[in-house]
């Protein structure tokens, strides 16, 4: 079974996460989590606490997930569950993905956008995890992946081979081109990356990532995935 995590504030794009989840999963069975994270209501009494944690949907809220419902019932080897969770810590969030038997996290532009310090805080801890992200692009949504351009950072010392491999055995992406990473200078590289993707038709862009030390920042600081629109297909270093 494949199952796959997307932490949602049930904005329009977690649609296309659905979506993406269930053409990932092919026709292997699978369970679709949407994951809704808030905090944990700051009451002694229990009365005021269940009273605070019953929280109602928006009217768009409700159309989306009815539409995300609908899409996997009408999707023979696909279940959806949502998962309601009130506070997060690593541990916790670690025994969510372990719980859930979790191969795939899908992380949507409006939920790395969001304001409030639990979902920054769950997009920081979903970079900590083994399990691999895609994180969709800005750009109008694709739901087949085929053509990957592979961007390989220097100190990781990892053979694109061995990217290849893990992305056969669990995807079905293919890296047709590849190029070092240099966040620093962006503008310098972004000329040849976007021949590359033009040249071969490039929909898909694959890094790897290290755990790292959770930090609140005031301004986020742009990646490729926001620069160039593609989904970003992020694997953890230790798991390739």
């Amino acid at each position: 079974m494949k199952n796959f995590l997307i932490p949602t504030t049930l904005k329009e794009d977690t649609i296309s996460a659905v979506k993406s989840a269930v053409h990932q999963a092919k026709e292997t069975p699978c369970e679709i989590i949407l994951m809704m994270a808030a905090e944990t209501p700051d009451s002694f009494s229990s009365s005021q606490f269940l009273r605070e944690m019953r929280v109602g949907l928006t009217t768009s809220q409700q159309e989306v997930l009815e539409t995300c419902r609908y899409i996997v019932d009408h999707t023979a080897n696909c279940k959806i569950k949502i998962h309601n969770q009130y506070g997060l810590s690593s541990p916790i969030f670690k025994h969510i993905i372990d719980t859930f038997s979790v191969k795939l996290v899908i992380l949507t532009p409006s939920y790395k956008q969001e304001t409030k310090r639990i979902h920054q805080y769950a997009v920081q801890l979903v970079g900590n995890q083994r399990c691999p992200i895609l994180h969709l692009g800005t750009e109008q949504f694709k739901e087949d992946f085929n053509k990957a351009l592979y961007i390989e950072n220097a100190s990781a010392n990892m053979h694109v081979k061995d990217i290849q491999q893990f992305l056969s055995n669990n995807f079905s992406f293919e890296i047709v081109s590849q190029t070092s990473k240099n966040e620093d200078n962006y503008e310098a590289m972004a000329p040849y990356l976007n021949e590359a993707i033009t040249k071969y038709d490039i929909d898909l862009l694959v890094e790897t990532r290290k755990g790292e030390k959770i930090k609140f920042k005031k301004n986020k600081k742009e990646n490729i995935n926001d620069k160039l629109g593609l989904p970003v297909l992020s694997l953890y270093e230790e798991l390739v």
